[in-house]
């Protein structure tokens, strides 16, 4: 058997799940993923539970708060601007709490997600923390192919 180490290529099945037991990603029943362990498609920590795992495996395990995706940082509660929001994307656009705001980078690479908190006159509350921080998550995997 060809046990997963750092750098491997993955396909596997995997279950993500919230403190109150709701698939935040789930792909039993769908088409499995790949990956390449390292890459930052998973967590660190949930990335550290696959290292020595055989081809063929099938487990589950419960992270505790704040491990899997780190905790709260009160710091990464923004506020950010309309007349901002605006020039960076569809000035038309209209807010409303809970939705997912896609940011780019400061460097024009990648970007960054922030929900909406609080609607404001002139500016709008986000939160830049992942949407698990500080609270425990479920992590189920089967693996099919380790390269």
């Amino acid at each position: 058997m060809n046990p997963i180490q750092a750098g491997s290529f993955l396909t596997l099945h995997y279950r993500l799940s919230g403190p109150d037991g709701a698939d935040i990603v789930n792909t039993f029943g769908a088409l499995p993923a790949t990956l390449s362990l390292g890459a930052g498609q998973l967590s660190p920590a949930l990335e550290a539970r696959l290292i020595g795992l055989p081809e063929g495996a099938h487990e589950r395990f419960e992270l505790p708060a704040g491990e899997a995706f780190g905790e709260r940082n009160p710091e990464l509660l923004q506020r950010v601007k309309l007349s901002l929001l605006r020039t960076l994307g569809d000035p038309d656009e209209s807010y409303a709490v809970g939705d997912v705001v896609q940011f780019p980078g400061p460097d024009g690479q990648g970007g960054y997600a922030g929900i909406v908190r609080e609607l404001g006159g002139d500016a709008l509350l986000f939160d830049f923390n992942h949407p698990l921080a500080g609270q425990p998550v479920s992590f189920e995997v089967q693996v099919i192919g380790v390269l």
